[in-house]
């Protein structure tokens, strides 16, 4: 319960390039950062790798479009069909492609087909899709499947263990919290994996300890996740 309210109040922080932890994932990330109107970039890897992160980051400060499984075909379709002059968009992103259904896929695919077509206008959009498997292994139309691949494609891999400790000593450095290894442990064994929950936890501990003038121990870390009063303020 505690756990829940502290997500709750305290939402992650907003994804940006900036923010990205890099892991094993650099050329992927350096072709997101400089991604230009007229490129595609097809995304993919295991749930946790950050794809949907990526997205939201890469459209951060960007007149964007996004799409997912929630969004009407019909709308994808709209933005396929506009004029020119009327897309007005530096980015379009569609996030979960693996999850639509025929009618989406039909409209991403007449999206495909409208971003090569204005590739090297004025015009141009950069567009990106993330979905859980390579390309060919994708079970999509046939025309669509082929046109993930038509630009850059890069797998995304998930932050080791090892990448995470170090993604937040040095995030818990910048806040001018500086952690023990017992307590960076104890968060990633027992509060969660979630690379953007554990610096939520971060930025509420910081705010915790300067409360309470105390130093971040295991058991400070645990009487806040329990401090109802807290949480709800």
């Amino acid at each position: 319960m505690s756990r829940q309210l502290l997500l709750e109040i305290t939402p992650a922080q907003s994804p940006s390039l900036d923010n990205t932890v890099v892991g094993a994932n650099a050329a992927a990330i350096d072709a997101a950062k400089g991604l230009s109107p007229g490129r595609a970039l097809y995304l993919w890897g295991p749930p946790g790798c950050g794809r949907s992160h990526l997205l939201h980051a890469m459209i951060k400060d960007k007149q964007a479009h996004f799409f997912n499984v929630e969004t009407i075909a019909d709308q994808v379709m709209a933005l396929a069909t506009l004029p020119a002059e009327q897309i007005e968009a530096d980015i379009v992103v569609v996030d979960d492609i693996q999850e639509m259904t025929v009618d989406q896929q039909a409209a991403v695919f007449a999206l495909y087909n409208r971003w090569r077509e204005l590739a090297a206008t004025g015009h141009a959009f950069g567009l990106v899709v993330t979905g859980d498997r390579a390309p060919m292994m994708m079970s999509l139309r046939e025309d669509l499947r082929t046109r993930l691949g038509w630009d850059l494609v890069f797998r995304l891999e998930p932050l080791t263990d090892v990448e995470k400790l170090e993604a937040l000593t040095a995030y818990a450095l910048r806040c001018g919290l500086p952690l023990s290894e017992e307590v960076l442990d104890w968060m990633l064994t027992h509060y969660t994996r979630d690379i953007r929950q554990l610096f939520a936890l971060v930025d509420a501990l910081d705010r915790y300890s300067l409360s309470k003038h105390r130093t971040v121990t295991v058991p400070l870390v645990r009487q806040m996740l329990s401090d109802r009063e807290f949480l709800q303020s």
